[in-house]
């Protein structure tokens, strides 16, 4: 056990006992030291003792020894192996390392004096190295702690000035032994930190490394005097070169403001100012970066001679400068890299010597820089027209100098520079129109230049560059304050100074503010802003004569945008408009205006409805206003006409108002006022009349009929279907008037014509594959008024009519229409269209018509080529008579039944209903084999989608269809049974008998007498005494 332990110590004594000039570090040399004399007692110990017989004390000595010594040959081996600066890194935790194995070392010797004889000369020699090694004070000097915190708090990262960093490589030069002007000494040692650490990952210390590397590349810097030594020739001037002594050694730049210290060295005053609060901060005493003397003051004196000398030296070359300069840019083309050169140079006396800006000036060099970068523009790149605008804005703190760049067109080229590649560039041209504007006439002078506003409030509201943001908005609050800037700075979408001042301003203010509103062009969501903020305030201008005209213009802007319609209304505009509107005045300016705004308040349902006009109550549906609108028409201007029409359609097209308005319209000869205007020669008032006699012709076509027959106006509406000149409006309006009117037979075949079917039916089919199914509110009224055109022909089963069916093949036609997307009236109509198509074939059949047409065709043919008759057709299972495939006036052969069926599903309650009755005529005649034709239905899926139906919907028109066909369904009586088990269609059929109209209770009554669910009132069905509807 204890050969180990003695091998140990020592291999560790030769390698701590090597030559002393391998340490650069007191510490580690005096620990060899101590090594040394360890090595020494140990020898003469083991001379007199053997290994074998050592008492069991010894062995606890040496092996305590081995253990204490090659810790410390570790932290030795730091001092030795590692690079220095990584030793002052870790100074402190090294010198505590070799603090305590020294230490305890000495205590294991004094174990092992008392094993030794009393007197002996070892034991004198182990006592008196015990003594020594625990008494052992191993320090880290005062530099190499300075210098070891200063990296400690490097390695924090915090922000260091030029001038700390200067006096820290000066700290670490000292504590290395190493002049702090040897760089290549210094960056040899960071190179090898750099070797140190790159097989371990200490966050600490790496940061270090980074705080050290950026040190030196800004130490590597050298005096900042290149900018004073253009390559130009002179005669007579020569270039001086500062001193030495002029360059502060911390920031290595020429001095302004020099001070001397208590150490004899000089500074420049902010240099070292900031080094002592570094100091101060860093909890140690001030000292000069230059000597490392801890000074005892910090007073700092100024150096009056040497400021005086540097000023000379300055003033001397500043003058040589400006003569390179101005030869420089007095070129045609001058060289890239010259005129940025030259950019340095001014920038630097404009800013380190402003009291020279007016040398510049004089010199012309600011003529000339303006003058560069307008005709070399483009030459010069993004990168130089932004030094170019920096030197430009530095020297615009001279009053005269920004005189001359004012002159010379600054402002075109600092706004055309907004529009630059780089952030630099738009930067110092926003800045520099910052400085401008802070003279009112050059805000106007600003504003007055094309897209500058546009561009300064794209700026400003661009948040992924907030320091431009922030730029440009400084500069558009300084023209706010210039009222000749406010139109601009609206047209540029920049509201808040008019609305301000529409809002605070005077009379007079707001009536030109309101009139700077009318003529402008708006955004929609400016509009809204707008409305939102200053609508009351343009009402309260209508009360005032003089801007009524202005603020009628202005709400005459905001009101064609429809989301501003309620804001309008909820201001009290109405009644405002509608006493303009009424007034005995012949101002038809305002008159215009005032319908205007009104009409297009009105084109979309909302607040307007429950908004009183007038003291007495009447809003714009009553009965008062609609008669006043339609004595305007007589009495107007023709624009006035157009609003005036306008506003009839827009109310009478509001669900709320509606009825009641064509009811008045009606009521007040509003009929015969309007059909003038369905042929008067403008557009805008046919395109208008045609929708307001659309919508009379819904609820009034009869009276509508009346006043347009006599006149023989009939025809104009089918020619203006024809016409393919005519906007799609008035078309698909045409359509629709005619479908709503009511036609008898021979107005069908007069004012329509057979031949009119295969258009409208052409003209159909051409719309559904142009369409895509996609709709527009033109083309789904076309297709509406189409196929009302096309219900016409089925309302009479005359041969003509039937051969005008089954020639352009209008069941299949009106199948077709059934999937038609997002219109309701459409599958409505054609629901109809196979109704009446269905109860044609019924009255064909019982009048023998059907049969004679099928003899006498196609098959009548095939008898007389073949001179045989053809097979025999197959029986209808429906109506229980030969059918051809694809009959026009058969559901089921036509294949409508299925497309009806899922029309029962339709969220339009109108689409279920006409459906309903589409399907209902399948079970009319009750006497010729029902059941089969109840079977059919069955297999077909109607009988339990109908049931369904019926289960679900509310006591109503729907209900009460539903109740018919199923009442007749349910006579079938081998169905019966299955039927009274399904306990929903039961309690739907009782709840029917009990809260269902006349009609309704008397089919549930018999549905349930059927079910045998009631004792009917005598034998018969009741139900086969009672209309169908």
């Amino acid at each position: 056990m204890t050969a180990p332990a003695l091998e140990s110590i020592l291999r560790s004594l030769s390698e701590l006992c090597l030559s002393d000039d391998n340490f650069a570090w007191e510490n580690p040399r005096r620990f060899s030291a101590y090594a040394n004399r360890l090595q020494l007692v140990l020898n003469q110990f083991l001379r007199s003792s053997s290994p074998e017989a050592l008492s069991p004390s010894v062995q606890t000595t040496l092996r305590g020894v081995s253990g204490d010594l090659s810790k410390a040959v570790e932290a030795v081996s730091v001092y030795r192996n590692r690079s220095k600066i990584f030793v002052l890194i870790n100074c402190q935790s090294l010198c505590a390392s070799l603090q305590e194995h020294t230490v305890a070392i000495g205590g294991w010797l004094a174990l092992l004096e008392s094993t030794l004889p009393e007197g002996s000369d070892l034991r004198k020699k182990v006592a008196d190295l015990s003594q020594d090694m625990k008494q052992a004070q191993f320090r880290v000097s005062e530099n190499e702690e300075r210098v070891h915190c200063t990296l400690q708090k490097e390695g924090q990262g915090r922000p260091t000035s030029k001038a700390v960093q200067s006096a820290i490589v000066m700290d670490l030069a000292r504590a290395l032994g190493i002049e702090a002007d040897d760089h290549a000494k210094l960056s040899e040692q960071v190179k090898l930190l750099k070797t140190d650490l790159a097989s371990s990952n200490p966050l600490a210390e790496r940061r270090v490394l980074m705080s050290l590397e950026r040190i030196m590349d800004n130490w590597t810097v050298h005096p900042a005097t290149s900018e004073w030594n253009l390559d130009f020739d002179f005669e007579e001037d020569a270039q001086m070169s500062p001193f030495k002594n002029f360059l502060c050694p911390l920031t290595k730049e020429v001095m302004k403001d020099p001070v001397v210290l208590e150490s004899s060295q000089n500074y420049e005053r902010t240099a070292i100012e900031y080094w002592f609060r570094r100091c101060i901060e860093d909890g140690r005493d001030p000292t000069c970066p230059v000597t490392g003397q801890v000074l005892k003051s910090t007073e700092m004196k100024p150096n009056i001679g040497l400021a005086g000398a540097i000023e000379e030296w300055v003033s001397r070359n500043i003058e040589i400068q400006l003569k390179s300069a101005v030869q420089c840019l007095s070129e045609n083309q001058p060289p890239v890299d010259s005129v940025e050169w030259v950019l340095d140079v001014i920038y630097k006396i404009s800013e380190e010597h402003p009291s020279n800006r007016y040398r510049v000036r004089h010199a012309g060099v600011v003529l000339l820089m303006v003058k560069v970068l307008r005709n070399c523009s483009k030459s010069m790149g993004t990168h130089m027209r932004g030094k170019a605008l920096m030197t430009l804005l530095s020297m615009a703190k001279d009053e005269e100098s920004k005189n001359i760049m004012l002159g010379e067109g600054i402002t075109r080229l600092a706004i055309h520079s907004l529009i630059g590649s780089s952030e630099k560039e738009k930067e110092y041209a926003v800045k520099l129109l910052l400085e401008f504007s802070r003279d009112e006439a050059y805000c106007t002078k600003i504003a007055s230049e094309k897209g500058a506003l546009v561009l300064l409030s794209s700026m400003a509201g661009n948040l992924e560059h907030p320091a431009l943001s922030n730029l440009a908005e400084e500069v558009l609050k300084q023209m706010e304050r210039v009222e000749d800037n406010v139109q601009h700075l609206a047209a540029a979408g920049r509201f808040e100074p008019l609305l301000s001042r529409l809002c605070e301003g005077t009379d007079d203010v707001k009536i030109e503010m309101a009139r700077i509103m009318g003529r402008m062009t708006l955004t929609n969501s400016s509009k809204e802003q707008i409305a939102r903020k200053c609508a009351k305030t343009l009402v309260q201008l209508l009360s005032k004569p003089k801007g009524r005209a202005p603020s009628l213009q202005a709400l005459c802007n905001l009101s064609v945008l429809d989301d501003n319609a309620t804001i309008l209304v909820d201001s009290a505009v109405i009644p405002a408009l509608t006493d303009i509107l009424f007034e005995n005045m012949d101002d038809s300016e305002l008159k215009e205006l005032a319908t205007s705004i009104i009409a297009n308040i009105v084109q979309h349902p909302g607040h307007w409805e429950y908004s009183s006009i007038d003291n007495k109550g009447h809003s714009m549906q009553s009965e008062t206003t609609v008669f006043r609108l339609l004595g305007l028409l007589a009495h107007v201007s023709p624009q006035c006409q157009v609003s005036v029409l306008r506003i009839l359609y827009g109310i009478s097209s509001s669900p709320q108002a509606s009825e009641s308005v064509v009811t008045h319209i009606k009521s007040g000869d509003g009929i015969k006022t309007i059909i003038p205007f369905l042929e008067h020669p403008e557009v805008e008032h046919r395109i208008y009349a045609f929708r307001l006699t659309r919508i009379l012709s819904g609820t009034f076509g009869e009276d509508l009929a009346n006043e347009l027959k006599p006149a023989d106006k009939l025809p104009l509406f089918k020619e203006k279907l024809l016409d393919n000149q005519s906007t799609d409006g008035e078309r698909s309006d045409a359509a629709c008037i005619l479908a709503n009117l009511p036609l008898s037979e021979d107005e069908v075949k007069t004012v329509l014509g057979s031949s009119f079917v295969g258009w409208t039916v052409v003209t159909l089919k051409d719309r559904l594959r142009s369409t895509n199914w996609r709709t527009t509110r033109s083309s789904s009224c076309l297709e509406e008024g189409l196929l009302g055109l096309l219900l016409h022909f089925t309302q009479s089963p005359d041969p003509q009519t039937v051969s005008v069916v089954k020639e352009h093949s209008l069941m299949n036609i009106f199948r077709e229409q059934l999937n038609f997307p997002l219109k309701p009236r459409v599958k409505q109509l054609a629901a109809l269209g196979l109704k009446n198509l269905s109860e044609s074939r019924r009255t064909l059949i019982s009048t023998g018509d059907l049969e004679v047409q099928l003899s006498h065709g196609f098959c009548s043919s095939l008898v007389f080529m073949c001179g045989k008759r053809p097979p025999e057709l197959p029986v209808c299972a429906i109506h229980n008579v030969s059918c051809e495939e694809d009959n026009q006036f058969c559901l089921l052969r036509s294949n409508c039944i299925k497309p009806l069926v899922d029309l029962l599903t339709d969220e339009d309650t109108n689409v279920q209903i006409a459906a309903v009755e589409a399907l209902s005529t399948l079970v009319i005649d009750t006497s010729n084999n029902f059941k089969r034709a109840v079977d059919e239905l069955e297999h077909l899926g109607v009988v339990e989608a109908a049931i369904t139906l019926f289960t679900e919907v509310r006591p109503g028109i729907l209900q009460e269809r539903l109740l018919w066909m199923i009442e007749r369904i349910l006579r079938v009586e081998s169905d019966i049974n299955r039927h009274s088990l399904n306990q929903s269609l039961v309690r739907a059929l009782v709840e029917a008998f009990k809260h269902g109209n006349a009609n309704a209770k008397g089919y549930a009554q018999d549905a349930l007498t059927n079910l045998k669910q009631l004792s009917g009132v005598s034998g018969k069905n009741s139900s086969q005494s009672r209309p169908r509807r």
